[in-house]
């Protein structure tokens, strides 16, 4: 079974970086893969990604050592399973609101004794039924991690029962879905953004659990470090493409050529 280089770094007291692939080209994962980030986030919350589909696209990862963080949607807890299955090491639980939901996503995410996770073998994780199944339940539990994320005051205000619970390993604040439903949508350095990302911080030092958040640049990287954050989301193919491609339309603007962009 493949180790998590997440969980392998994080150990090492390292910090890691995810970036997100939206798009659906198993190339794109390949690339980024070979560049050698420590993560790939892929998006089946906001996306329409079938486990299909992206069973393809982990297997265009796996050139090399890579890590996929999964995310699905709420509740989405048979998901997860096959996510899993499919060869993801990290699962991104979205809109946590408490304890208790905390702990049913590591039902769905472990075997026993730490959940109840059901049993296959002949998928990508094991792989292919080649390992004893009492060594792939151990390695398992062991390797695949759950990124637990907090968005609303709610799950602020308990970050540290959820920060407790066995078998979380990271929290993730949300600042987009945070400040829209707190009514301060893109105010990122509001007070209450600065109040719930500290309140997340103090949680998962208390219990010896990581935390982080997407960032933006490079100084803002190092604030949210300064900060105990050691998990940071930086960037997307489809931010990248469109920047890429505006910075083409710009430099040749001034040699005549015109553009129209379209709505849809």
């Amino acid at each position: 079974m493949r180790q998590s280089r997440i969980k392998r770094k994080l150990a090492q007291g390292k910090p890691v970086l995810i970036t997100c692939l939206h798009l659906l080209d198993p190339a794109v994962y390949e690339q980024v893969a070979i560049y050698g980030f420590d993560g790939i986030w892929i998006d089946m919350e906001h996306h329409g990604t079938s486990v299909q589909t992206a069973t393809t696209l982990m297997r265009a990862a796996r050139v090399g050592d890579t890590d996929i963080v999964a995310r699905p949607g709420n509740r989405e807890f048979t998901r997860m399973q096959r996510i899993l299955e499919a060869g993801a090491q990290g699962i991104m639980y979205p809109r946590c609101a408490d304890a208790d939901e905390a702990r049913q996503v590591i039902q769905w995410t472990k075997f026993s004794p730490m959940g109840k996770r059901g049993f296959d073998g002949g998928n990508p994780d094991m792989p292919y039924c080649m390992m004893e199944p009492a060594e792939y339940v151990v390695q398992a539990n062991q390797e695949t991690f759950v990124i637990i994320q907090l968005e609303e005051q709610c799950a602020i205000d308990r970050a540290d029962e959820i920060a407790a619970v066995d078998g979380v390993d990271v929290l993730m604040f949300g600042p987009g879905d945070f400040s829209i439903l707190s009514g301060i949508p893109g105010q990122f350095d509001h007070r209450l953004i600065h109040e719930a990302r500290a309140k997340i911080a103090t949680a998962a030092a208390t219990h010896g659990k990581h935390w982080g958040q997407p960032c933006g640049t490079p100084n803002e990287a190092r604030e949210l470090m300064d900060q105990g954050a050691r998990v940071l989301f930086r960037g997307s193919d489809i931010t990248t493409l469109k920047l890429g491609l505006e910075k083409i339309q710009a430099e040749f603007l001034s040699l005549g050529f015109t553009f129209e962009k379209r709505d849809c």
